[in-house]
């Protein structure tokens, strides 16, 4: 019996959500970078924000000045070979304008407070949506390694977090590239940590008045 046949049937629409999911990213780059540059950003009229981009400026803009040069470069010595040229000068620009979308993402997209959960956002591709009643409780922990947990989900600016959120139950979690997973503990970076902080703690306490899991608190 031939079992092959299945297995091709569900790869194939695994890689349509994958190729969707890739296309809803570029989309999403080339949005933030229109709202950059007209210096607005998404979701204010949802809720309150919180920026967490501040450590990745340098770090973007060193990227993308070494993409740049390397594309000078490449341009100069793939000269004799036009096919070859065009190909790598347009690698190369994509490059450039993937690195300065991913940095206009992180501007645009901050966390998001509203009135019935917290959006924790990074660039394009992490949003996600935690309700207010499964928040267990938020306190300041800077974190500057990110060792793999069971359940963790590290959101890191720049190689760190300043923010750890508890959960009273776990969340799904649907990343980018692989299979979704259930999650208990968000550990992000703010801007300003404190104030993100007491707000996200502000609005659980206001919220558990009828919550199933007003007394909760976070599980070690």
């Amino acid at each position: 019996m031939n079992t092959s046949v299945p297995s091709v049937r569900m790869r194939v629409p695994m890689a349509i959500r994958v190729v969707l999911r890739l296309v809803r990213h570029e989309v999403r780059l080339l949005h933030s970078l229109v709202l950059w540059i007209a210096r607005r950003r998404q979701g204010a009229a949802l809720g309150e924000l919180f920026p967490s981009a501040r450590g990745s400026g340098a770090l973007m803009f060193g990227l993308g000045f070494v993409c740049v040069v390397e594309t000078v470069m490449l341009s100069m010595l793939l000269a004799p070979w036009p096919t070859v040229h065009l190909v790598m000068l347009v690698v190369d620009v994509y490059t450039v304008f993937f690195v300065i979308g991913l940095y206009a993402a992180s501007v645009v997209r901050p966390h998001v407070l509203e009135s019935d959960a917290v959006r924790v956002r990074y660039a394009g591709h992490v949003d996600l949506r935690i309700p207010l009643e499964r928040i267990a409780g938020a306190r300041r922990e800077l974190m500057l390694t990110h060792p793999k947990a069971e359940g963790v989900l590290n959101i890191a600016v720049a190689g760190q977090t300043s923010v750890t959120i508890e959960l009273a139950e776990p969340l799904t979690y649907p990343p980018l590239f692989g299979r979704a997973r259930e999650v208990r503990t968000v550990r992000v970076n703010a801007d300003a940590p404190a104030a993100f902080v007491r707000a996200v703690n502000d609005a659980v306490t206001r919220a558990r008045g009828d919550s199933p899991y007003a007394g909760a608190g976070p599980e070690r």
